[in-house]
């Protein structure tokens, strides 16, 4: 496997406190990599500056082999870095079509005039139809986002991302706010995107990070404390302290 995404040795500061620790890791083809700690650990700070929100101090990140440490946002975007936040970033008075469209649309680099773009070209349409075939969405096409409850605004924003062909996703904990049966869709349904596209997953739900992570790596104090597969993880001791001696949450 080669790397897709690269962080080597990523230090960010605000005054005196030190938010990223000399963070390096990496995400291969082939892999889901799931990111964990505790509240306030620098999980945030780190997405953000891997998708150009936040520039580091120090420190390289390279994407598919190339720098893109000083890259604006929509630069890496074009590059293939696809993101989902933990609070769904959606156009709520458009219909769920409509807001797959618009990615597309996006994606081939066509200007706003939207509507006047969109409804000329049918193959916009056609890939947004083809990336909601067969998902819990599918039936809820032409219903407007803000008639969606929670979990199908997170099946959304998933395929929002995916209709820019991201090379690599970027995962902001896609389980929060879901209840057991969303989250078990979110699962199958990350299982079945990771098979072709890399992800870098931050999730709290240590369930999902167990089902889906090919490798975890934990940061605590902005300080990755541990890196390796789902059991070196479960038993690592030094892991296990840093979740406060919660031994039930990592089994």
């Amino acid at each position: 496997m080669s790397a897709i995404l690269e962080i080597d040795g990523l230090v960010k500061r605000f005054g005196g406190l030190l938010a990223t620790d000399n963070v390096s890791l990496t995400v291969n083809t082939g892999e889901i990599h799931a990111l964990i700690g505790p509240n306030g650990a620098g999980k945030s700070t780190l997405i953000n500056q891997l998708c150009g929100e936040l520039t580091p101090d120090e420190g390289r990140i390279r994407l598919n082999g190339r720098d893109v440490t000083g890259m604006t946002v929509p630069d890496r975007v074009a590059m293939g870095l696809g993101r989902t936040f933990q609070i769904t970033n959606l156009l709520d008075d458009s219909t769920v079509r409509e807001n797959i469209a618009m990615a597309v649309l996006a994606l081939e680099g066509h200007n706003f005039r939207i509507w006047d773009n969109i409804l000329r070209r049918r193959s916009i349409w056609n890939q947004a139809d083809a990336l909601l075939t067969g998902t819990p969405l599918e039936s809820r096409a032409h219903v407007q986002v803000s008639g969606l409850s929670h979990g199908e605004r997170k099946q959304l924003e998933l395929l929002v991302a995916l209709a820019r062909k991201p090379r690599l996703l970027l995962l902001d904990e896609p389980m929060a706010g879901l209840g057991h049966v969303e989250s078990q869709e979110m699962i199958t349904r990350l299982q079945e995107i990771g098979q072709t596209t890399p992800m870098l997953l931050v999730e709290h739900d240590m369930d999902a990070v167990f089902a889906l992570a090919t490798r975890i790596s934990v940061l605590v104090y902005g300080r990755i404390i541990a890196s390796g597969t789902v059991d070196h993880i479960r038993t690592n001791p030094e892991v296990r302290e840093a979740y406060l001696g919660a031994e039930d949450e990592l089994c």
